[in-house]
């Protein structure tokens, strides 16, 4: 089941990032008419990062080797 946007605010949505590599970025993209970068943090290799979708953030833009963990399944950057 993949969730619409409209409900991650409602539910609350959560997302673990855990970094493979040194430098990785994460950045929040806001919701509205217009996206904009709301929040960004750096990720060293091993460190990790929860995550939540809100009714402020709409999307996670992830830069560099990273591990990340859903209820939908797990992804890696580098597969």
């Amino acid at each position: 089941m993949i969730l619409l946007p409209e409900l991650w605010e409602i539910t609350g949505e959560y997302i673990v990032i855990k970094a493979l590599g040194n430098g990785v970025t994460i950045i929040g993209l806001t919701r509205g008419r217009d996206t904009k970068f709301h929040h960004s943090e750096k990720l060293d290799k091993n460190e990790v990062m929860i995550a939540q979708f809100t009714e402020h953030t709409s999307a996670i833009k992830i830069r560099g080797p990273v591990e990340v963990l859903t209820r939908h399944g797990r992804l890696r950057s580098d597969e």
